[in-house]
């Protein structure tokens, strides 16, 4: 990472994480928990859902403490890796 990526947030600071998926079985589940890996203090009001307007998709947005650059690399990497989830931004 260069200096100028790591200097565009100042850390700790609060930061969202989104990722969409089908609204169906254990998707919100599934993304708190993989957030909550890298995070384990997340407070309450940490979680949103927001469904689509048929309803076929959802957003779960998990907003955290991020400590580091390398703490939202990895949990990009493993919401990306995730079957249930379409995107993560």
């Amino acid at each position: 990472m260069s200096p100028d990526e790591s200097s565009l947030f100042d850390f700790p600071c609060s930061f969202p994480i989104k990722a969409m998926g089908r609204n169906e079985g254990d998707f919100e589940t599934t993304v708190v928990g993989i957030v909550r890996r890298h995070a384990p203090d997340l407070g309450e009001g940490a979680v949103r859902a927001q469904s689509s307007g048929g309803g076929r998709f959802v957003s779960i947005t998990v907003t955290i403490t991020a400590t580091s650059r390398d703490q939202i690399d990895a949990i990009y990497a493993d919401l990306t890796a995730a079957d249930l989830v379409l995107m993560a931004l």
